[in-house]
Formats: C-alpha cells, structure tokens, sequence
C-alpha cells in the first residue's frame, strides 16, 4: 500500500519515533538491525523475524532488480509491528498488512497478520521495496496509483499487502458494471473495504492485461518513459501506439468478454449439469449393453466349445 498523503505523514512521526527509540508504540524501546543493505527495526519479542528478514533481504532484492529494470541503490528501513492494533491505527484501514513511504525508504509490516496464508514475510518485503523503487526512478505525478500497486503484485506473485475478499471481486464487479475508472485511482485508492478490494484487483488485472499483450518488455518500456519523465497518457502513447483510453477500453473488453463467458455458465448451470448427467447417463448405458453383449458372446464360445468336446 502506497498511500501519498496521510500514510506518508503518519509513518514519517513512526519513524521519528523509532530511530529515537522511545517508548510511544511499545512499553519498551526497539531493537535494531542493521546488515546485508537493509535496517530492521523491531520488538525484541520478535527478534527471530527481524533476523529472518535480515537473512531474506539479500535475496529480495537480488529478484527484484532481475524483474526489474534498475538497481536498488539505497538502504530501506524495515519496521516490523508486534501488535496490529497499533498498525491498524496507524494505517487507517484493518485490511491493509504493510505499506510503504518511498520518501523515507521505509517499509511498515504488520508481522502478527502477515504469518497467515497467504501472506509471508518475503512476499510482503517484495511488494513494498518494488513501492520504493519505483519511486526513486519516477516522480510521483507521472506514477498512477493503480500502477504502483498492480505492479507491485505482479512482482510479488500476485500478492497484495491488504486482506483481500475470497471471491472475485473484480468478476462481480465486470458483471454489475460497477469497475473503477483508472482516472479515479490515479492519485489514491478508496477508503472503502470492497472497493479498496476492487482497486487493488483492477490494478493486477490491467498490468497482466498489459504482460499478455505486449509481454514483460512491453510493461518495462512504459517504466522507461515514465521514468524519463512522461506523463501516463504519453508514455502509453509511445510504448503501445494508442491512448491511454483506448488501453483501458480494450483491457475492459477483455473483461467483459471473459465476464459473458462466466455469466453464461452460471445462467446455464442447471442446464449445463442436467446435459452433463444425461451424457454421463448414456454412457453408463452403452457400457452395460457392450458389457452384456460381450458377456453373451462369451457364453456362446463356451457352448461351441463344449459341443466340438462332445462331438
């Protein structure tokens, strides 16, 4: 979670806050770690992780600048939280897990939460230093939300850093017509629990839409323009050769196309389940005739055979 505003102001106290170790969060000071290009901050309780995100860190950012097309040049500071309440009040929103604040280098975790399927301490990392490096490579008016966020989770394997629904909220949403226009999660996702559900979804779903259409090269090109200044309409200009809109009318499309295809099963699904059991009913017809007919030409042998005996 990437939030410009209030997150960045709030975790810019916390981290004041914790490089002074004082007593404000916890009844005790924090334990810090500094080794292998990263610093954790922590409850000593909780010294096994930070020593496992230490250990982690190495091989975190080695991926992330093989997937990536720059170097993660600087030394990020990890603050793992013991107690999710104290998170939750600080990020403002019980489904988010971790977040980001890319102008301090600074990864907030909620490490009692993050032990859950189908979150891990390694994914989460992924997810908020892809936050931070992009953020050092392009300014924050050229890079929309909806990207920051969906490519995060592409690089962490689809993860988001929020809990999110079990059903699929972006299909539901494709068939209600209730998505999201990109223009309104360019500068900050709602604060809504299903809809922040569905921006996080709609983020993945347009940066994969983008992989399958114009492949990881195709995604990377429009980082490089972004980077290099471009605005989000001119960069998806000169790396695809159509408007941004279009991107977003053929990635709904796409949605919905696969949406008709989903709507027609679940319209269908009496009709589809009676024809399947009418198939499977003869079938299991057709097995007991050709059984029955193998059984009596069966016998019929064994009557030739035991008249040649009596002859």
């Amino acid at each position: 979670m990437d939030y410009r505003h209030f997150l960045y102001n709030m975790a810019s106290i916390l981290l004041v806050v914790a490089l002074l170790f004082t007593r404000a969060l916890y009844a005790q000071d924090l334990s810090a770690i500094q080794k292998n290009g990263v610093n954790i901050l922590f409850d000593e309780h909780i010294r096994p992780a930070a020593e496992e995100a230490v250990d982690l860190y190495p091989f975190i950012k080695r991926d992330l600048e093989k997937i990536m097309p720059w170097e993660v040049n600087f030394m990020p500071t990890v603050i793992l939280i013991k107690d999710s309440k104290a998170f939750q009040m600080m990020a403002g929103n019980d489904l988010i897990v971790a977040y980001a604040v890319p102008y301090r280098d600074l990864m907030v975790i909620d490490y009692a939460r993050i032990k859950a399927e189908p979150f891990s301490l390694e994914s989460i990392m992924k997810h908020e230093l892809c936050h931070l490096l992009l953020h050092k490579y392009i300014k924050d008016q050229n890079l929309p939300i909806w990207l920051d966020e969906g490519i995060a989770q592409w690089v962490s394997g689809g993860l988001a850093d929020i809990i999110m629904d079990s059903y699929s909220v972006l299909d539901d949403a494709v068939l209600s017509n209730r998505l999201i226009r990109l223009k309104y999660i360019e500068e900050r996702f709602p604060d809504d629990r299903r809809r922040l559900s569905l921006a996080y979804a709609e983020s993945k779903s347009l940066i994969d839409y983008i992989i399958s259409d114009y492949g990881k090269d195709g995604l990377l090109r429009l980082l490089d323009y972004l980077k290099d200044g471009d605005g989000i309409n001119s960069a998806v200009q000169k790396a695809y050769a159509i408007s941004f809109d279009e991107l977003e009318k053929r990635w709904y499309d796409r949605l919905k196309k696969k949406a008709t295809i989903f709507t027609f099963l679940i319209n269908n699904l009496y009709e589809i389940l009676f024809f399947l059991s009418a198939l499977l009913l003869i079938y299991g017809f057709i097995r007991v005739i050709i059984k029955k007919r193998s059984r009596e030409e069966y016998e019929d042998e064994d009557e030739d055979e035991d008249e040649d005996l009596s002859i």
